[in-house]
Parts: structure tokens; sequence; C-alpha cells
């Protein structure tokens, strides 16, 4: 392909057809090729396009009138002579034939004449299509200089248009731009990127992450990997085929000569003046880049094509190389302009010189941030023609070291890495090895998916901390039986079955004891209080200590369940636990008065019956043993005193063994009834306490679970 250069196309500018000089050639015969037809340079404005095509048009005419004129009076002459002829000598008959002759040339002339006044124009015509769409693509290429992002570069302004025409004139920088852009939408479109299925499955992994995240982490926390993936859809949407290389580097160290000198022409500036580049600076090696470069906002003024060549086209096709402007440049917008374009290219070539080749700025601002796209970076030591003898090799060992202690990986041994070369870009040595490198990195269209893989890798490496730790995480069975047993307590489970057992035994020893013992036990409940000589504490002091009981319980359940997680994670599972705490000793005292002791006496079991009919059989045998004696004493009955001391003993001694073996007996069902009932407390305090604490917690742990395994998926480990 043919370079374009500012010089070179003022040059074909100069060599074009002009809309006065197109007409003129093809009335004399002459044809405009489509090569002239591309060069056309567009004339001043539409009113003189088209008024030179009417003047062309004119001129025209008038050659065929005047043709026409000739061949009328050639005819009349001659017809004249016929005349004279018929009244004179042979002579004249004569000249009359050769008259006849010359009017019939006269009138082929004057017909050839209108033909190639038609072939005009029509070439005029086309000329007149030409400068109209010349006109379109210096409208476009307006557009684009006023929309790209930045705006104009520095001693650009709006003075360069300054005639106030509709049709303003198209300076040669701009043509060329309308040039180039010309070829770039007349190339077939150019076959989006494609990702493979594992960088596919990471950006779904890492896009299902932020999802689950929005509501727990902050946005400027997920801002960046947004942006990943913002730019990795915009990336994959452009085309595949082309491979977007930036020139990075400081003040001096050469990068703008080692893009001319890539590019085969003098195309950025170079200079002792500094900053020389002001802004970056696009060449491409094949067609179908253009929306490439416009996403990188470089106006196409900017753009440029390289010198022709057809080893260096073959070898490099595909390549965008983009010269930027230093990175340690004092002017703050050339360094907004590094920092936004590496973040959207596919690689980076750093050059660095031998004197500032271990720049801090370099190192800490750029190398070591960036040390995970390494394998999508060439570092490149320049001007080693000013390094005498192996001093060349000694530097390139040190920067190698450099690299090492910055963490990034060398591309050596066939190892994936940094590709670190020396050369010259003044004197051309080591040149080709970097050419040769390069083509062989563009023809493999691997980098803008290895760019989009070292950026998720660097996303997820800045998203560890809120995602990943070294300790174990989660609630136990341990924990969830601690918080159940203490909210158990804090509703007295415990001696709410202790209760009940002792009411099933007294109900028991009511049923089975002897009379005269229930007897004594009611006159030493009357002259005591019901709970012995220790006072009852107030109902206030009872919920009050209750109350602390379930928020220390709360508390210490939070406190489990959020160790070991990240900061984010542990302050969401603690925020859940003290909403779910809210009302919920009100909810325990409501399950207790529901789930506590039946109203009632306690169920009797089936040997009861018998136990009060044997015990009523006692009684009754102390009674009548007792009437007898009774009896006998008064003199009613004769004496005996055998059978009636007999009956009353048995009565005496068996109601209290009746007594003492139901008690024997009614412990087994008395200890099941204060289990059972205890249970049911137990259950209760433990539902509302999970329906309450444990479900939010377990669900804030369960969605820290997911995007846990969703950040495994961006990593790359299951």
């Amino acid at each position: 392909m043919t370079a374009v250069t500012d010089q070179d196309h003022t040059e074909r500018a100069g060599d074009a057809v002009s809309g006065d000089a197109v007409p003129g050639e093809v009335a004399s015969g002459g044809a405009v090729s489509e090569d002239q037809q591309g060069r056309v340079e567009e004339p001043e404005s539409e009113g003189e396009a088209d008024s030179g095509g009417e003047a062309e048009h004119a001129r025209v005419e008038g050659v065929e009138g005047m043709g026409d004129v000739r061949g009328a009076k050639d005819v009349e002459g001659a017809e004249g002579g016929d005349g004279r002829s018929d009244r004179g000598s042979g002579s004249g008959r004569a000249d009359a034939g050769h008259a006849r002759e010359e009017a019939a040339r006269v009138r082929d002339e004057a017909g050839r004449a209108r033909g190639e006044a038609g072939r005009v124009r029509e070439e005029a015509g086309r000329v007149r299509g030409e400068g109209g769409r010349l006109r379109e693509e210096a409208g476009r290429v307006r557009g684009d200089v006023v929309e790209a992002p930045g705006g104009p570069a520095d001693g650009d302004s709006a003075d360069s248009w300054d005639d106030g025409l509709i049709a303003r004139r198209v300076t040669a920088e701009t043509e060329q731009a309308a040039v180039v852009e010309a070829r770039g939408h007349n190339a077939p479109p150019a076959a989006p990127l494609a990702y493979d299925g594992s960088l596919r499955s990471r950006l779904d992994a890492l896009r299902e992450l932020i999802g689950l995240s929005r509501t727990r982490l902050d946005s400027r926390t997920l801002a960046e990997a947004g942006q990943v993936l913002d730019e990795a859809a915009a990336r994959r949407r452009l085309s595949g085929q082309h491979t977007v290389v930036a020139i990075a580097g400081a003040t001096g160290s050469g990068k703008s000569q080692l893009f001319n000198s890539l590019a085969g022409v003098a195309i950025s500036e170079t200079g002792v003046r500094r900053p020389t580049t002001a802004a970056p600076i696009a060449c491409s090696w094949s067609d179908g880049s253009a929306s490439l470069i416009e996403r990188l906002g470089i106006p196409p003024r900017l753009r440029r094509r390289p010198l022709q060549s057809a080893e260096s086209e073959a070898q490099l096709r595909g390549l965008v190389l983009i010269d930027l402007p230093d990175h340690d440049s004092a002017a703050v917008q050339h360094r907004e302009h590094v920092d936004r374009i590496l973040a959207l290219v596919d690689a980076v070539i750093w050059v660095v010189d031998p004197e500032k080749y271990a720049d801090a700025i370099l190192h800490e601002r750029y190398l070591r941030p960036m040390a995970g796209h390494a394998e999508v970076m060439f570092i490149v030591l320049n001007q080693i023609d000013r390094l005498p003898g192996e001093a060349a090799e000694q530097v390139l060992d040190d920067l190698r070291r450099l690299l090492d202690e910055d963490g990034i990986a060398l591309g050596e041994y066939g190892e994936p890495g940094a590709t670190v070369l020396a050369l010259s870009a003044l004197t051309g040595d080591g040149l080709g090895e970097l050419r040769e490198a390069l083509g062989q990195f563009v023809a493999e269209r691997g980098a803008p998916a290895r760019r989009i893989a070292a950026d998720v890798d660097a996303a997820a490496w800045r998203l560890r901390p809120v995602y990943a730790t070294g300790r174990r995480t989660g609630l136990s069975e341990e924990a969830r039986d601690d918080f159940a047993a203490r909210l158990a307590d804090a509703v007295g489970a415990t001696a709410a079955g202790e209760a009940a057992e002792r009411a099933w035994l007294r109900n028991a020893n009511r049923a089975c004891g002897t009379p005269w013992l229930r007897l004594w036990r009611w006159y030493q409940d009357r002259r005591e209080p019901p709970t012995g000589r220790l006072p009852l504490r107030a109902q206030p002091d009872e919920e009050a200590t209750a109350r602390q009981r379930v928020e220390q319980a709360v508390r210490t359940l939070a406190d489990r369940a959020s160790a070991g997680l990240p900061a984010p994670w542990a302050q969401a599972v603690r925020e859940a636990a003290v909403r779910g705490s809210q009302g919920l000793p009100e909810a325990l005292d409501e399950l207790t008065a529901r789930a506590g002791l039946p109203p009632g006496r306690p169920p009797r079991p089936g040997w009861w019956p018998a136990a009060v009919l044997a015990q009523a059989s006692m009684t009754l045998l102390q009674v009548v043993g007792g009437l007898w004696l009774v009896g006998q004493i008064v003199g009613v009955m004769a004496p005996n005193l055998g059978v009636p001391v007999l009956l009353m003993v048995a009565g005496i001694i068996g109601g209290p063994l009746v007594e003492w073996s139901c008690r024997m007996a009614a412990r087994g069902p008395a200890r099941r009834y204060g289990v059972e009932a205890e249970r049911r407390l137990r259950e209760a305090a433990s539902g509302c306490g999970r329906a309450r604490v444990l479900d939010p917690v377990a669900a804030e742990l369960l969605r820290y679970r997911e995007v846990r395994e969703q950040y495994g998926r961006v990593v790359g480990v299951g």
C-alpha cells in the first residue's frame, strides 16, 4: 500500500486533475483514469465546480457551432460554384466537385466534434460527482474531528475554518484523512473477536458476582470489575483480525523514532523539543481497523498508513500501532492520554533508554501494577548504539533484574511472559528481531483475549479482600445448639420441666397418700409460704433478666457466624442478627405461655385407681379396728383384742406402705412428664429463634457462599 503522509498527499494533490484541466484534456482526446479520479482535488466550493463545468460545456458547444457554420458556408460556396459551372467552363465543374468533397469532410468533422462534446459532458459530470463525494468525506472528517474524545490537539482551533461557507475548504491534512477513511469504509467488515469457553465462563461469573454483590458492596468497590466487563464487551464487538499495540515510553526514549522505523516513513514528529508527541497517532497495516481506532478516541487527522512494502504488509498484517505521548510529560493532558489508551489497547511496547530504564515512575506507576499483563508486553531497550562494548548486555541484564523484582514474568525459554529486546531505532540494529517478534505476536490473533483475561485477573485480585479469607467460615451445629440452649434458658425451659415433674409427684402423693398425712401437709401449707423460706422475685426483674439473656445469645451467635468472613459480609451477618432479635423476647414470652404446662391436673396413669382403692382399704381397716376396740371398751362388744389390734396395725402400716410404693412408681412418669414439658418449651424457643435470627443469618451465609463460588470461577479455581 502507498504510504499516506502530509507531504506525499500534497504532491498528489498538485498532480491531480483540477476542475479546469479535465474538460480541456478530454476535449483534446485524453481520458481520465480511475486513479486520477480518486486524486481529484476538491474545488473551492460547489459553485466553482458547477461554473467550471458549465463554462467547459459552453466552450465545447461553441466549437461544435463553429464547425457547423464553416460546413454551411462551404456547402453554399460549392453550390454557387456548381451554378456558375453550368453557365461556364469545365474547370468550374471540377472546382464544384472538390467543394462537395470538402463539405462532406466538414460535416464528418462536425459529427465527431458533437460526439466528443457529449463525451466531455459525461466526463465533466463524473468529475462533479467525484467532487461531491470528496465534499461528503470532508464533512464527515470535520464531524469526526469535532466529536472526537478529548477535542482537537494542541494548536488546533476553529480559526482554521474561517471561510464561513456551507461547503468549507478541505485542508491537505483533513483530505488525507478522508482518503484513509474512505479506504477503511470501502473495505469489507472484519470478523468480530471471539473469546474461548474458559474466558467466556470467567466473564459470565464476574457478571454474576457483581449482580450478587450490589446490595452488600459499595459501587466504588465494584466499579473496576464493571469497567472490565464493559471493555470486554466493547472489544468483542470489534475486529478480531487486528491487534492494537501501543508504543509507550518516557521523554527522550526514542519511541516516536521507533514508531517511524516500524512504519517505514516519518509519521510521528521527532526532535529535541520536549515533549515532542502531543497526541496519540495511529498507523494501520490493513483495512477494517477504523472502529478500533475510533474506540481509542484518535481523530481521523491523526491516522496514517505505513510505507508500501510487500514484505512489511505480509509480516505485520493486522497490526494497528499507536504512538503515545510521554508518560512522564509535564503536560497533564499527555499523561491522561497515556493512561486512557493503555487501558484499551491489546498490547504495549515499553521503550526505555540506557539513562532512564530504572526510573521509579515507570516501574511503580506502570510496570508493577501491570505485572499480570506480561504476556501482552514488550520491553525494548532503545539507543544501544550509545553503549560501548558489552555495556548493552549489562544494562539489559539489569533491566531483566528490575522486571523480575516488579513481578513481571519474562518470556524466556519458551515460557509465557514479556518479551525483552535491545535495539537501536536510529541505526536499525535489532529492529528486524522486534519486527519478527511483533509479526508473530500479531499473527497469533490472541492478544485481545489475553489482555481481557489479564484484566479479569487484576480485577479479581483487587476484589480478593472482600470475597476470600484464609479461615473456615459458616455456622456450625454446635453454634446453633448453643443458641437454642441459651434461648431455652432465657424462657426457663429447665425450670419449667422440673416444676412439671414436681407437680406430677405432688398430684400422685395427693391421690395415693394417707388421709392423715394429707391433712398434716395441708396444715403445713397454711402456715408457711408456697416457696418455703425463699421470697419470690418481682415480675419486672424476671423480664429484665430474660431480655438480657436473649440479647447475649444473639450477640454470641452473630460473632460466631461472622468469624472469618470479609468485613462487608461479616457486617451483613451481624445486621441480620440484630434485625431478627427485635421483638424476640416478647415472642418468646407468648410461646412460653402457649407451650407451657397444660391447664388442670397432670394426667394420671392407669394404676392410680388401684392405688387409691388400696389406700382406702388401709384406711378402712384402721377405722374398723379402732371402732372394734372402742366397742370393747364401752362393753358393747365382747372383749377380743387380737383381731381389732391386727386390723389397726395392718391399716396403719399398709397406708404408708401403699403411699411409698405409689411414690416410687410415680417417679418415672413424673420425670417423663417434666422432660416432655421442657422439650416442648425448648422446641418453641428454638423455633422462634430460628425463624427470627438463624434463618436470616443463614441466608446471608448462603449468599456469601454463592459469591465465593462465583469468585472461584472468576479466578479460575473450582
